[in-house]
């Protein structure tokens, strides 16, 4: 009797939850894989012209989505391993023996607490003033230069900017995996000699597979779905040569009222994102050590 009011108590507090997920996440998704299949302005009621899969294979045709695919892709490589390497060294760095680790850990968290269009137009400021001026102080002007503006390292300051706000969050996920290792299987280790980088090497990194596992999906999915620093930013220049996925679906809808086209963006683009997350997620958690 008592496991059935468990019951009824867990279905009454998950229910609002499952309400709310039903018809925030599942129906429009649902609804968006509908219209996919239609060509529509999004505005009028009528007429939808149903187009089957043209607007799917019309893709392979699209060379400005197929370059924000490549952009995106380049761009969440180069994310993924500067986001996840700073942010380990980070955590590194602040659970060693040091007075100002606290006051470290505080200070690189703080930029993820910023919202992704305040810190675009924070570093808008930054690139646009303060990089020319160092430039023409140091005489680097090959280096320090407003980069926004060059369609070759405009990619690389929205680099610059996504890791400086996640490399704090990640840290934190860093910093629980280092405390969760035992310190006695750190400490026999010292007792036999070995030294730092034989400790980090052969009992820190393997520990810590669990922190990557999430480290790296939540990096992957982040820097693949980027869209707010990305239009404070750059808005998507010079040349189109910084608009990633989620913009370049945005900008089909909303710019072009291509409704129907762009849902079926957004479904090419859900898939590749799920199947990318799910394949790294399947492939860290089979190298996941337990003590």
């Amino acid at each position: 009797m008592q496991n059935k009011n468990n019951k009824g108590w867990y279905l009454l507090f998950t229910a609002p939850l499952f309400i709310i997920f039903l018809t925030v996440v599942v129906i429009p998704f649902v609804i968006g894989i509908y219209y996919s299949f239609f060509k529509w302005d999004g505005i009028t009621a009528n007429p939808k012209v149903f187009v089957g899969f043209d607007n799917f294979i019309k893709l392979f045709g699209d060379t400005r989505f197929l370059e924000s695919t490549w952009k995106t892709t380049l761009f969440t490589i180069l994310a993924v391993i500067s986001v996840n390497i700073v942010g380990l060294v980070f955590a590194l760095f602040v659970t060693s023996k040091l007075s100002t680790s606290n006051a470290a850990r505080t200070m690189v968290f703080m930029p993820y607490l910023i919202g992704g269009l305040i810190l675009g137009y924070i570093w808008q400021f930054i690139f646009l003033d303060v990089f020319t001026l160092i430039g023409e102080i140091t005489g680097l002007e090959n280096v320090f230069f407003n980069w926004l503006i060059d369609m070759d390292f405009a990619l690389y300051a929205l680099v610059f900017v996504f890791t400086w706000q996640m490399a704090g969050y990640i840290m934190i996920i860093y910093i629980a995996g280092i405390q969760s290792i035992p310190n006695d299987v750190m400490e026999a280790s010292m007792i036999d000699g070995a030294s730092w980088w034989q400790r980090l090497k052969n009992i820190t990194f393997p520990l810590l597979m669990p922190a990557f596992t999430i480290s790296l999906f939540l990096t992957l999915s982040s820097a693949f779905k980027i869209y707010d620093v990305n239009l404070s930013l750059t808005g998507g220049g010079p040349a189109n040569s910084t608009e990633m996925f989620a913009m370049n679906i945005y900008n089909e809808i909303f710019g072009y009222s291509n409704y129907g086209y762009g849902q079926a963006k957004a479904i090419v683009f859900f898939f590749i994102v799920a199947a990318i997350t799910l394949t790294q997620v399947y492939i860290t958690k089979k190298r996941e050590v337990e003590l």
